[in-house]
């Protein structure tokens, strides 16, 4: 009985690490010959500009991937390429009171990402992704708001991002 558990534990143990896709507990699956990503500079060519917000995408997205995956961030000739555009942000009431002034605000912020991968180019594709922070109507969006907006939404996109390139949800 003992030895039949050695042996299925064995077969086991062969069978995944035979697999040319390493698996991972955040739900990646990178094929061997992936070592690297780049995240090239995101263009804000929404028609409002936040200062520094296209900066900060971009390294919310790097921290990501490097977080919750072993590829390593390089600046060329990465495996895998992430680019785009920032081509929403947009600040617009979303309900109204009696006196006809917002009783909430939403910000909406939308990327447009290209997705290239070098070892696999039938994953490569270019796609829209969207997010948005709803806050109240009298509060302007400014320091701290303004940061937890920011955060949550980054969170969000980058997430999505992740799970449409890596995770293939």
């Amino acid at each position: 009985m003992k030895q039949l558990k050695y042996i299925t534990l064995l077969l086991i143990s062969v069978t995944i690490y035979g697999c040319s896709t390493t698996y991972s507990f955040t739900g990646t699956s990178i094929a061997d010959n992936i070592e690297t990503f780049q995240v090239n500079y995101f263009q804000n060519s929404s028609n409002l500009i936040e200062p520094g917000f296209d900066r900060d995408f971009k390294l919310a997205l790097e921290d990501l991937i490097s977080n919750q995956t072993n590829l390593n961030l390089t600046t060329t000739n990465g495996d895998l390429i992430y680019e785009g555009e920032i081509t929403e942000y947009r600040i617009s009431p979303t309900t109204a009171q009696a006196n006809s002034t917002a009783a909430q605000n939403r910000l909406t912020v939308s990327v447009n990402l290209r997705f290239y991968d070098k070892n696999e180019p039938d994953e490569e594709f270019e796609k829209r992704f969207s997010f948005f922070f709803d806050f109240g109507g009298s509060q302007l969006l400014q320091g701290s708001q303004k940061d937890a907006a920011h955060e949550a939404i980054f969170e969000r996109l980058t997430q999505d991002i992740f799970n449409a390139t890596l995770a293939k949800w």
